[in-house]
C-alpha cells in the first residue's frame, strides 16, 4: 500500500492559499430587527444596502407580548 504524508499535503495546500487573489468583500450587513413593543427581543437579519438603501421594517412574531408585531431596523453592535 501507499502512504501518504499528510504535513506535506497540508502545506501545499497553504501554499495555494497564499497564492490564490483575496476574495473581494461582501456587500451584505447584518442588521437588528427590534421590536417595538419595547421588549427588548430583536431578530438579526443581513441587508444588501446597495440594492435596499432604506430602513428594513417587517411585522414577525414577538414571543414576549405572544403577539405579531412591527419589527424596524437598528444598528447591530
Amino acid at each position: 500500500m501507499c502512504e501518504v504524508n499528510m504535513t506535506v499535503g497540508l502545506s501545499f495546500a497553504r501554499h495555494i492559499g497564499a497564492l490564490m487573489a483575496p476574495s473581494k468583500k461582501g456587500a451584505t450587513l447584518l442588521v437588528k430587527l427590534l421590536s417595538t413593543a419595547g421588549t427588548g427581543f430583536f431578530y438579526v437579519k443581513r441587508k444588501n444596502p446597495r440594492t435596499l438603501p432604506q430602513k428594513l421594517q417587517f411585522v414577525k412574531y414577538d414571543p414576549k407580548v405572544r403577539r405579531h408585531v412591527l419589527f424596524s431596523e437598528t444598528k447591530l453592535k
